[in-house]
């Protein structure tokens, strides 16, 4: 038997937990609370190895939330990255399956993706170059909002005049073109840009 002598709160979520065999344990809000932990509890050794193996996995799902904060991830990305932390191979899974149920990681990449405006093309590219598996592409894309705006909007920066030449449509066709988008929508753009200015 093992005797909880301290709790302490170290940061709004995390907490050490010290027991009377000279254990020292890091652990999270959620498994302080899941497990009803608190000064005077015992644990036999099976609780006690229950309680390490779900502190780990907490911890890592901790961090891998950290690390999808600073940018997007795929799946593979971050399973390699918290491995690379030295989080277990098990809790590293865990913790991208755990965001991906969510919806945080691969849906996260393709909206990242579009936001920098980005064409479906280049947003593929971009998931295959990041290990996304095919199967979840479809999902993930269709998701994405309309790009008609976001298609006329990277035109409008483009083209500057009211009448753009041949070669200043061609140079932003081909622009919008190793963005991502298809030649249909970039003829459609283009139409729309010209309908536009034939109004005033």
């Amino acid at each position: 038997m093992a005797r909880l002598i301290e709790l302490k709160q170290t940061a709004p979520e995390r907490f050490l937990a010290r027991f009377d065999t000279g254990e020292e344990m890091r652990t999270t809000l959620a498994v302080v609370t899941d497990y009803h932990l608190s000064c005077g509890k015992e644990l036999t050794e099976a609780e006690l190895d229950a309680l390490r193996a779900a502190s780990a996995r907490s911890r890592c799902r901790q961090r891998a939330l950290r690390i999808i904060g600073t940018r997007a991830m795929s799946v593979k990305e971050l399973t390699d990255r918290l491995k690379e932390k030295g989080e277990s191979p098990e809790n590293a899974e865990d913790a991208a399956a755990w965001l991906e149920q969510m919806h945080l990681l691969d849906d996260m990449c393709v909206r990242h993706y579009a936001a920098k405006g980005y064409g479906v093309g280049r947003i593929r590219s971009e998931l295959y170059r990041r290990g996304i598996p095919r199967e979840a592409w479809d999902d993930a894309l269709q998701e994405l909002p309309e790009q008609d705006e976001q298609i006329d909007a990277l035109l409008r920066r483009r083209l500057r005049s009211d009448t753009p030449d041949r070669d200043e449509l061609r140079r932003a066709s081909d622009y919008l073109y190793r963005r991502g988008f298809g030649r249909d929508e970039i003829r459609a753009a283009i139409a729309r840009y010209q309908d536009n200015f034939e109004e005033y």
